[in-house]
């Protein structure tokens, strides 16, 4: 047990710090393929933030442990609002725009709702499916990029102008780190999820929905903690939305048109996943509920709070 609880930290500590190295290489490339700062920030952070996901949920298919990617995501999603946004939130108000309810909000549903169809059709995402799924962020990413030409004003906060001067050396030996331990990352993480899921008698879906997707989550909680603390407002309800958004298409599309993936745990679909859709609902009244467009304290009290009883109900049931 010790052992498996060591490969899990080692896991998570790879993870955060293999994303991390990623983001800083993507940024450096995306410069010299003089791509803008908008498009960086809108498309290629987000991809290498979802790496630690894809990598966890793709060695987990791989490995014969499809509920363990599944949960990851399913899990991952939940965190994001749940821990995540509420935490944040707690630190300081948050700041909604109108783009969250115009077409943030309304993509994470509809693709919350077209995963759930997709699992409760056959009990299996199929390959045509992960193609449909990972076909509609391309969509996505298309329409964010226009629909931020046209608010061009806004400029994008989180990206690095630095890295732009980074040499072609350093670039190189960052891609690499990132990408060795992102690798051995997941390895480990899985292996010791698995082995304390055996060890405490509960299934793999338990430790994917808890351990796993909070520690994929960790360099979001981070980042986002990090800001509020500071009182910046590069952290936003898009962020966390436009993550989640990226966990269904991106990890999950990928991750089944390799190794399509078939749910053996009858509570990702009898409970979790109505976790997930209900957490991505209550935003929108949130959103309008006095104090309008704002996200409190006494809201981010309530999103964590619902989070803490997911949690207990997931090692209860």
């Amino acid at each position: 047990m010790i052992q498996s609880i060591l490969f899990v930290i080692i896991g998570f500590v790879l993870l955060v710090v293999g994303g991390e190295y990623l983001v800083r290489s993507s940024v450096a490339l995306s410069f010299r393929l003089k791509l803008s700062k908008m498009v960086i920030g809108l498309t290629v952070v987000s991809f290498a933030t979802s790496a630690p996901e894809l990598l966890v949920s793709l060695q987990a298919a791989l490995g014969g442990s499809a509920d363990l990617s599944l949960s990851n995501v399913i899990g991952s999603n939940v965190a994001n609002i749940g821990l995540v946004l509420g935490i944040t939130a707690l630190i300081g108000p948050l700041a909604i725009d109108k783009d969250f309810y115009k077409f943030n909000w309304p993509v994470m549903m509809l693709l919350s709702l077209v995963l759930y169809f997709f699992l409760d059709n056959d009990g299996v995402l199929t390959r045509i499916e992960g193609g449909v799924l990972l076909g509609s962020l391309f969509v996505y990413m298309f329409l964010l990029i226009r629909r931020a030409r046209k608010h061009a004003d806004k400029t994008t906060e989180d990206v690095d102008d630095s890295l732009e001067k980074i040499s072609n050396f350093k670039m190189i030996l960052w891609l690499l780190i990132g990408g060795v331990a992102l690798y051995f990352g997941s390895e480990l993480l899985v292996e010791g999820a698995k082995d304390i899921a055996t060890e405490m008698g509960v299934s793999e879906a338990v430790i994917g929905l808890t351990m796993v997707a909070i520690g994929t989550s960790v360099p979001e909680l981070a980042a986002s903690v990090i800001a509020a603390l500071k009182q910046e407002k590069a952290i936003s309800l898009g962020n966390l939305i436009g993550s989640n958004i990226f966990n269904i298409a991106s990890v999950l599309g990928v991750t089944s048109l390799i190794q399509p993936i078939a749910v053996t745990d009858t509570r990702l679909m009898n409970i979790d996943i109505f976790w997930m859709l209900g957490f991505a609902m209550i935003l929108l009244p949130l959103a309008f509920i006095p104090k309008k467009m704002v996200l409190g304290r006494p809201k981010g009290f309530l999103i964590f709070t619902c989070y803490c009883v997911f949690i207990a109900l997931v090692f209860l049931k």
